[in-house]
This record gives C-alpha cells, structure tokens and sequence, in this order.
C-alpha cells in the first residue's frame, strides 16, 4: 500500500512536469531563436527557390513548416557589411562597416553599436555564434565583446589564408596572399588551433554542427539564441568524406547536402529536447553567388549579376522562418523585408528594449502571421563599397543610379576552384519593373517618369542623411565604426 502511494505521488510530480514543461513550449513571449547564415548562397541555392542535381530535403522541410520569402534582401552584397547588416540592424555604411574586413583589420564593429545578442541577453537570453564572424579580428572586435557568450569558429572568411586555389602552400610574401597569417579556428576569444589545409577546411561544417547541437543541449533549460554562420559555400569549397561525391552538380552540390545535413542536425536536437514549437528557425544567406568562380559558385537563380553588385543577384536571398503555431506552415511571403529588420522584429517578438542609437530595421513580425495586408517595408536602399548608393527600390519599382560594376555576363568562368575573370561594365539612370523583370533586362524609365520622379525624392532622402560617395556627400548621420 505504502509503496502504491509512493508510485502515484511519484507519477503526479512527473505528470505535472511533464505539463509544466508543454506550457514553457507554448510560451511565445521569449522563444529560442535559431539563426543559420550561409556564405555566397545564391537566390538559386536552394530546392525550394530552383536548386537541381542535389537535395536538400532538412531546408525543404523548414520550408513546408514554415514562410519562404521572395523579395528578402541583405543590405549589401560582401561579406563584413552583410554580417554588421543583420547583427545591429543598420545599413553597414552607417555604422562604418564595409566591404569584407582582412586579418589584422584596424576597425571592426564598434562597442557602442548594440547586436542582437547584447539586445536579447537584457531578456534572459544565452547567446551564442558559431561559425564565420567577420566584423574585425582583434580580441576586442570579437563576438563576446558584443553580446555573445559563447564563440566558437573562424574570424574571416576561410580564404583569408597563405594557400592557394589548388590546396597548396602560397609562400610569395610579395603578394596579399602570402602576407595572410594561418586561419585560426577561435573558441572563446583565442585560437584553439589552425586550418592549415583542405582536409582542416573539409570539417568545418561538420564542427560548426557538433558545436551548434551541443550549444542546444546545454542550454535548453533557458532562452537561447544560436547564430550558425556557415563558412560554406564561400570558397574553397570542401565537404566531409560523408558527402563526397554524393550530389549530381559536383562539389558545390555536395556541400549543399551537407549544409542540409547540418540544418537537420540542428533540428534533430530541437525536437529531441521538446524545443521544436518554441523556436523561432530563419535560415538566409549573406549575399549572392561569387560568380567568378564559375562550377565553385552557386546560382543567382536567373535574378542579374552575383556577390558583389547591387543587382538582385547580388542582393536577394533566400530566406525560410519556421515558429510553429506563429508562421502559418507552407506559405510564400512576397512582401519586401532585409536582413536589418530582423532586429526590431526579434525586440517585438521577445520584449527587448531597442537600441538606443538610430536603427534602419522595421519589424516585419506581422508578416510572419501572415497578415497579407501588412506591408511594414516601404523601400529599400541599396549602397556598396565605403558608401556609394546605387539604387533604391519600392514596392515592385527599382530604380537603378548611374555606376559601374564587375561584371561577370561575358566574362570569363572560373572552374574547379580557380576564379575566372570578371569585365567592368557600366549602367546609367535605369527603372526596373521587378514583377514583369526580375532580372533587370528592360529600363522602363521613359515610360514611368512620375515613378522616377518619385523614387529620385527617396534618393535624395539618403544623401541627406547617410551619404553617397558618388556624388560627395557625406551624410549627416553616419557613425564611426570601432578602431584599434
């Protein structure tokens, strides 16, 4: 008798755990928040946005299970921008941030610049990145100097090393090449140990992975935020012996199917520990395909030119979210958003306090509920290098400024890791209709003045207050980026 009490006291206190713990999952005020960032994925990458000869059948599922946007954007089109774009929820060139930073850069992202994981930790949250950093490399650029308890992965791009295109030593220190120092894998704020070859350069994504599961297991018991910066399919390209030879489009497939994997790791370990409807999942990519690199680089899915430029192949990414019971599963979001507004959607969404500092996100969080009449994003500017405006689109209206750009439409390919060659090309004032023209083929400025009219006020909007080297102005609300 004694002992039957015991067994039913004992399968009360698990049954009302086991109900405490359903009610923290259908908890949405502060839900995990999971962020994967690829490197030079192209708006073609993927299954779901026309990808062929690989599968990815993990991405595909966050796609049936959530929102696949159409016209999401990174604010500029290279790396460091990109990454200080989706962090502070800033266009880079107002914080200072731009172009891709190299070893031993004198600037990096600045202290007084919140991220999302200085923002989320005011709300409980654990915060941690692993992966490609890129926003200075020094000890105090570094991740947990700006809101991230835990680091682990590389602090540039995996081809910011002394090796060449064939996997072989560069010793030519006359050259930028054989300047860079070894590429440190960092965990913390030092270097754990160094990728000197492409066998090291092979297990990055399987690292990342076991890092990023084991980041979930361990703090499954409180909010977290993981942000999984891939460094593929940045080049050189490598992939594990599990996914070598496995795809129908060469190596670059097979690390597509490999990134898959990862994705499925990922949320393997959210549904094993009951996380899964108490995550919110978006999956992007820093900008578009480095084209230069012909078989080595991905698609811009038919959209104009790759990384690099301010046509939408360099800029449009995919991006799928999945939060289940918030996203309504398996719809198409066809309204403008960028990766600055994810930001001032998470302060929404989980109650965090904004930055003090002008942001230029918008909390696109009704979007996400489907609510089809919402449209949080008036217009996006599109600016390049250290400050150059190129163009400015609204609504389904792109109006193109007069620059010149690398080219890669009758350049030479590049193949098996070796870059072609680029052509600089030029373009003047130009309209782009992108319903009827994605791909930016056919200037329609002649027959939509009153829409250029419009659109060259909004220009004139951004010189005013961020600047435009093209026309020398610097901008009134520009701001310093962090300096050694």
């Amino acid at each position: 008798m004694k002992r039957s009490f015991l067994f039913s006291r004992l399968a009360a206190l698990v049954l009302a755990g086991a109900t405490t713990h359903c009610v923290a999952q259908q908890n949405t005020s502060r839900p995990n928040i999971v962020i994967i960032y690829m490197d030079d994925m192209g708006y073609g990458d993927v299954a779901a946005y026309g990808g062929i000869d690989y599968i990815t059948p993990n991405i595909d599922k966050l796609t049936a299970t959530g929102m696949r946007f159409t016209n999401f954007y990174s604010a500029q089109p290279i790396c460091s921008a990109s990454r200080a774009a989706i962090l502070t929820g800033c266009y880079p060139n107002r914080i200072g941030i731009h172009d891709a930073l190299f070893p031993n850069s004198n600037i990096g992202l600045s202290d007084q610049e919140e991220t999302i994981a200085s923002m989320l930790k005011k709300r409980g949250y654990f915060t941690g990145i692993v992966g490609k950093w890129h926003l200075g490399d020094a000890q105090k650029f570094l991740p947990l100097q700006h809101g991230f308890d835990y680091y682990f992965g590389l602090p540039y791009s995996n081809d910011m090393w002394p090796v060449d295109y064939d996997g072989k030593p560069f010793n030519d220190t006359t050259k930028w090449r054989g300047r860079f120092p070894p590429l440190p894998v960092i965990e913390g704020n030092y270097p754990i140990r160094y990728v000197h070859t492409m066998q090291d350069q092979s297990m990055l994504t399987t690292w990342y992975t076991q890092k990023a599961v084991s980041f979930i297991s361990q703090h499954k018991h409180q909010p977290f935020f993981l942000y999984l910066a891939h460094s593929m399919v940045h080049v050189p390209l490598a992939v594990s012996d599990k996914f070598k030879g496995k795809s129908k489009q060469g190596l670059f497939g097979d690390v597509m199917m490999e990134i898959d994997w990862s994705v499925g790791e990922v949320m393997k370990v959210l549904k094993e520990n009951g996380l899964e409807k108490n995550t919110l999942f978006i999956f992007t990519a820093d900008n578009g395909p480095w084209l230069v690199f012909g078989n080595h680089a991905g698609s811009a899915g038919g959209l104009r030119e790759g990384k690099g430029t301010t046509w939408d192949g360099g800029q449009k990414e995919p991006a799928i979210m999945s939060w289940p019971g918030v996203i309504p599963a398996g719809t198409v979001c066809n309204k403008l958003a960028a990766n600055i507004d994810i930001l001032p959607t998470l302060a929404t969404i989980t109650g965090a306090p904004l930055p003090s500092r002008k942001i230029d996100g918008i909390d696109f969080l009704s979007l996400l509920k489907g609510d089809e009449n919402a449209n949080p994003r008036d217009h996006l500017y599109y600016y390049i290098n250290k400050n150059s405006l190129e163009a400015v689109r609204q609504g389904p209206w792109k109006l193109v400024l007069p620059h010149r750009y690398p080219s890669f439409v009758g350049g030479v390919p590049g193949k098996d890791a070796w870059p072609g060659k680029a052509r600089t090309d030029s373009t003047d004032l130009a309209l782009y209709d992108l319903r009827r023209d994605p791909g930016e083929r056919y200037d329609v400025k002649e027959q939509n003045p009153d829409v250029v009219k419009r659109l060259q006020k909004l220009v004139e909007q951004a010189r005013e207050d961020l600047g435009d080297d093209r026309t020398n102005r610097p901008g009134k609300n520009r701001r310093s980026p962090g300096k050694l």
